[in-house]
């Protein structure tokens, strides 16, 4: 009988949900609307009843077991199983999600984690980080976030936030951040840091480029990304600019994690070399001297597409290997 893990992605416009085996294939999923079912425990539940729904269509290929549900959710609060605060979901508060499931569900495991963390645990249980002890996964969207794996665990802290490598910050007096402080790393290395750092730039420089064409609210990462391309000096000097930066706060926490690997992974790391071979240059050339050569930053190679899913059900198999305390 195979063994089959239920990965839940909560957004805060849509839901994903996928039956996931330990290999990370996705067997079978479905999107709901996270905002159509009103309060937490009428959501909960229909839920529960996709879940059955998928299945049984599933079981009419082969028979399985499912040994746990993992639940990937914005504020995920891991050792209270609580989501806290989520700015961007309509249930406010704490909302405790996994004792809601359990209802549902009171045989199997059931885990609860955010993104980042998901992204570093998918990346060690699917990815290219198998076999590893130590590293450090950034998540460069629409803003940056990050999961630490240390010793072989995952890095909580005291109240299971730690880790959080977008809120350091890298320019003192920098850019305001939508946590209230300046100069936070995602307000440079993430997709609308490379925004502000374009028009910047358009204002510092210059040379003619094709983003002078755009404003301030049409131009995105992937156009700045494209224009780098086709050769257009100023955008390539938005991708310079952010690999420094990026550098070095990567550099800056190797110091206290000294990790075998980084891992890029979200939207602006598809800017793959245009950013992965600056930010390297600038990672090494800031790392302290006993590090230098000794870490490796790579992609990640957790598929984009169904990374949310896979994170979330990684947490399962990794609960399993007692990989998650």
């Amino acid at each position: 009988m195979k063994e089959i893990v239920i990965g839940i992605d909560i957004g805060g416009t849509n839901t994903e949900i996928g039956y996931v085996d330990i290999n990370g294939n996705i067997l079978i999923k479905n999107v709901i609307s996270t905002t159509k079912y009103g309060d937490i425990d009428s959501f909960v539940a229909y839920v529960a009843e996709k879940i059955k729904i998928l299945g049984e269509t599933l079981k009419k290929e082969f028979d399985y077991k499912i040994v746990g549900i993992g639940i990937g959710a914005p504020s995920a609060n891991h050792y209270a199983g609580t989501i806290d605060n989520a700015s961007n979901l309509s249930w406010k508060g704490i909302v405790p999600i996994i004792n809601i499931f359990r209802r549902h569900f009171p045989s199997i495991i059931i885990t609860l984690t955010n993104d980042a963390n998901g992204a570093a645990m998918g990346e060690l249980i699917y990815g290219g980080a198998k076999g590893m002890s130590d590293f450090i996964t950034i998540t460069l969207g629409t803003g940056v976030g990050s999961g630490i794996i240390s010793g072989g665990k995952l890095l909580y802290g005291q109240d299971s936030f730690a880790g959080e490598l977008g809120h350091v910050i890298s320019v003192l007096g920098g850019r305001e951040c939508g946590c209230g402080r300046r100069g936070c790393l995602e307000t440079y290395a993430s997709a609308n840091g490379v925004r502000r750092t374009a028009f910047e730039l358009l204002a510092e420089l210059k040379c003619d480029s094709v983003l002078r064409s755009y404003s301030y609210n049409d131009i995105t990462s992937e156009i700045v990304y494209n224009a780098a391309v086709n050769g257009d000096i100023l955008a390539k000097e938005v991708f310079e600019r952010t690999a420094k930066t990026l550098g070095l706060a990567l550099a800056n926490a190797c110091t206290a994690v000294f990790p075998e690997a980084i891992f890029l992974f979200g939207g602006l790391a598809n800017a793959k070399d245009i950013l992965l071979e600056p930010t390297k240059r600038y990672m090494n050339e800031n790392m302290f001297t006993n590090y230098k050569g000794k870490v490796d930053l790579r992609l990640s190679e957790l598929n984009c597409d169904n990374a949310t899913i896979l994170g979330a059900s990684s947490f399962v198999w990794a609960e399993l290997n007692n990989l998650t305390d």
